[in-house]
């Protein structure tokens, strides 16, 4: 959920942010999002969009002050392939890694050496230019981020180790960045008669 909630702060949408613990979903987000994941974001018009690169392509289509997506269509679509890799096999050994007891591994050794050949396409990307989109974040910066944070913090020593300096760099710019800070807002979660928590300023 933290990349969509930070498409929704650089595109200036405010909405109502409601903490669900997973372990018990309230009815409310059943009935929007039968499938019990989150991020889910219900547009005014009853629309529900349901996956967080959904939410954040919507946001920031709809206003970008940023600038945070590619200048063009070949731009774009080389983010969304650099994202689809991220969601798709590096996600798979991201699970498998953290979690190895989950998939019953004696540990994730071998996922995360498979998946550190991801991390060291982008490590050699950064080496070029100072954010996966180029001179300034972007989509694809802000759409991963979230996935490597958590591969680095699985294991910070052995993180540390890797000879990847620039990516380790772009890491610690993005953790320490206001608007990290900002989409980490931690809330109880949220009930039928909990008051309304306005996310996001204009």
């Amino acid at each position: 959920a933290m990349r969509a909630r930070s498409a929704l702060l650089a595109s200036g949408t405010v909405c109502e942010l409601r903490e669900v613990a997973l372990a018990y979903k309230p009815a409310a987000l059943l009935r929007a999002s039968p499938k019990g994941t989150v991020p889910v974001l219900v547009l005014s018009d009853g629309t529900v969009l349901e996956q967080s690169l959904d939410i954040m392509l919507w946001a920031l289509r709809r206003n970008d002050p940023k600038g945070w997506l590619p200048p063009s269509v070949l731009a774009l679509n080389q983010a969304l392939v650099l994202v689809s890799q991220c969601d798709g096999e590096f996600k798979y050994h991201l699970d498998r890694y953290k979690y190895p007891n989950r998939h019953a591994l004696p540990d994730g050794l071998q996922d995360r050496a498979l998946g550190s050949n991801y991390l060291a396409q982008l490590n050699h990307l950064l080496q070029a230019q100072a954010h996966l989109a180029g001179a300034a974040w972007g989509l694809a910066d802000a759409a991963i981020a979230p996935f490597v944070r958590q591969w680095a913090h699985t294991d910070p020593a052995w993180f540390a180790r890797q000879p990847w300096a620039a990516l380790q760099h772009w890491l610690a710019g993005y953790e320490g960045s206001a608007e990290f800070a900002a989409t980490m807002v931690k809330l109880s979660p949220w009930h039928p008669t909990a008051p309304a928590v306005p996310f996001g300023t204009r």
